[in-house]
């Protein structure tokens, strides 16, 4: 039971990975996702607010739900024309 994580940008940057997997087992959401790695990165904290996120390449919101086997992608705030 895995969920496969990836981290583009600067959350790539801050975390020293753009991808890696966790056991699914305790991961609500992709907030709780998240939340664990701010736990690990806590500079990522500075990003809550403003960060999008996939789940299996559609964008979700924080309270999405995530199951074994879903992919969950982080990116951070992007700007331009």
């Amino acid at each position: 039971m895995s969920l496969h994580i990836l981290f583009f940008a600067s959350l790539a940057d801050i975390s020293g990975m753009r991808e890696t997997y966790l056991d699914a087992a305790g991961f609500t959401d992709v907030q709780s996702v998240f939340e664990k790695f701010v736990k690990d990165f806590p500079a990522l904290a500075a990003y809550r607010a403003s960060i999008l996120s996939a789940v299996n390449s559609e964008f979700a919101r924080p309270e999405s739900p995530v199951h074994d086997g879903d992919e969950i992608a982080f990116f951070p705030p992007v700007s331009g024309w």
